[in-house]
């Protein structure tokens, strides 16, 4: 395995939300999601209006994103998911709150949060990712585009919802 900060391999590590190992490519997003009004829970889309991510689907993806914003409708919707089989594969985020544990618990992805670094300034749209949340280590690997590995975007200010 390649050092924590160079290489194609980056390691983080956080706090176990939900336990369990998951991987897949990452989805990540700089805003909050909102879970009640903000996705479809049959597709796993999100359909909030000035989202960045509107239109994409996180099922089987590794969802990372700063947390939760809106209603306490968040776990049901995101349990929706589950029941739906488009649950995202795992979820990675900053800001814990009691919404979004309760929808990661009822979602049953692993979940991992108070990182190390920060997820969002480490993980890009297509890196693959491998979840341990019962160890709180999330590997990634650095998708690359003809050779030359990708940077993240810088991450936006967010807002107080």
């Amino acid at each position: 395995m390649n050092d924590a900060t160079t290489g194609s391999v980056i390691v983080l590590r956080g706090r176990c939300v939900v336990g369990g190992t998951a991987e897949g490519e990452a989805l990540v997003t700089t805003q909050a999601i909102s879970g009640w009004g903000g996705i479809d829970s049959r597709t796993g889309t999100i359909v909030e209006t000035r989202h960045e991510l509107r239109g994409v689907s996180f099922a089987g993806k590794v969802l990372v994103f700063p947390g939760a914003k809106g209603s306490s409708g968040w776990s049901n919707a995101f349990h929706l998911t589950r029941s739906m089989g488009v649950a995202p594969a795992a979820m990675l985020f900053n800001d814990m709150s009691a919404k979004i544990a309760l929808g990661a618990v009822a979602t049953r992805a692993p979940a991992v949060t108070d990182f190390d670094q920060n997820p969002l300034a480490v993980i890009v749209t297509g890196d693959w990712v491998r979840v341990d949340a019962d160890q709180g280590i999330v590997e990634v690997h650095k998708k690359s585009v003809a050779g030359v590995a990708r940077q993240p975007a810088p991450v936006a200010p967010q807002e107080t919802p």
